[in-house]
């Protein structure tokens, strides 16, 4: 089987992005599941190299990922100037350095020069620019590449466990105001057609997580799940979605109800992301369904507070370029099965 060309973004330099990705890309035998084509500051690069004790490692300088070599850990050095680190805190450079690493690897993926991405941790807030005005990694490529009418869904998963969210990075104070019924049927639909394309669920099962304390109480402690949820998955299943709920979100965690669903649909962030993480440990991915690339990350941030120490746990990164890799064959086989689906033969007389 062809190995897949795997690009990966630098992220925030003043963070662990760089350290986690070469400390994995540098593991013995890396190259020989994957192609790495690493997006990143040239200085940046041997800086990192040289504070991990691995600056004799040789990796193929290319113009473009299109020249990237199997069997090399391949650069593609962007940014004008040299980066070097300033550790713990983010900063204009750092910004600035992170955005250009991942222009210049969608540019790469909309070329069809990698065959998925996985984007190191950035700082949601030193990456603004002109150039980038999103919350995040998800809406930024939602913009460039999904295609018209279509809608990027940030799931965060292990092997056990898939978490979508309903709202991303949004204050709580607004959360209220995005649960409606014709979104959270939306998403569900959305997350249904993930769950079957990208992780082989054949008819998948989705939990809908209700937004207020032990689902409103009828009213008490709030109307969207009376007024907005529950009608929504009635429709659901009035269309043949298997859509359950809602569940109140501390017991359907804490009595370990999702074992019994693949997929559970969180109203907003952290609702979803704290039981997660809590659950998933170092393990968990984070995946940006709905766009025709595939796209994964570690489910941690920039880590300030280790930066420049170089004890960083690559195991979250590791598990996104696996992760990443499943979902790409899972995504084939789909396709290939649906593309040309049987004709129904006529009974015979």
């Amino acid at each position: 089987m062809e190995k897949l060309r795997v690009g990966f973004t630098q992220g925030d330099t003043n963070g662990v992005g760089l350290e986690v990705i070469l400390k994995t890309i540098t593991t013995e035998g890396a190259t020989e599941l994957y192609t790495p084509v690493l997006f990143a500051n040239r200085k940046a690069v041997q800086l990192t190299l040289s504070a991990l004790g691995v600056d004799n490692v040789r990796y193929n300088l290319v113009q473009s990922a299109a020249d990237a070599a199997p069997g090399r850990i391949n650069l593609v050095a962007v940014g004008v100037a040299p980066v070097e680190p300033a550790y713990g805190a983010p900063s204009e450079e750092s910004g600035r350095a992170a955005f250009e690493s991942l222009e210049a690897a969608v540019e790469a993926m909309e070329a069809g020069d990698i065959d998925l991405l996985v984007t190191a941790p950035i700082n949601k807030n030193s990456i603004q620019s002109e150039d980038f005005h999103f919350p995040g990694h998800t809406e930024y490529l939602e913009n460039r590449l999904a295609e018209e009418g279509e809608r990027a869904q940030m799931i965060l998963f292990n092997d056990e466990l898939r978490v979508a969210l309903l709202t991303t990075h949004l204050p709580l104070a607004k959360v209220s105001d995005e649960v409606r019924a014709d979104r959270i049927v939306d998403a569900v639909k959305r997350f249904d057609r993930t769950l079957r394309r990208d992780f082989a669920c054949e008819r998948p099962s989705i939990a809908v997580l209700s937004l207020n304390p032990h689902c409103g109480d009828d009213g008490l402690l709030g109307e969207e799940e009376k007024n907005e949820i529950i009608p929504a998955i009635q429709t659901l299943q009035n269309e043949n979605v298997l859509a359950f709920g809602p569940y109140a979100a501390d017991g359907f965690f804490g009595e370990e109800l999702w074992r019994n669903f693949d997929g559970v649909l969180a109203m907003y962030h952290d609702q979803g992301l704290a039981p997660f993480k809590a659950l998933a440990g170092k393990e968990g991915v984070n995946y940006t369904s709905g766009l025709e690339f595939i796209r994964t990350s570690p489910d941690h941030g920039t880590a300030y507070d280790i930066a420049g120490q170089m004890t960083a746990d690559p195991t979250s990164l590791r598990e996104a370029i696996y992760k990443g890799i499943d979902i790409y064959r899972a995504r084939e086989v789909f396709d290939d099965a649906s593309a040309n689906p049987l004709r129904i033969a006529p009974p015979k007389k």
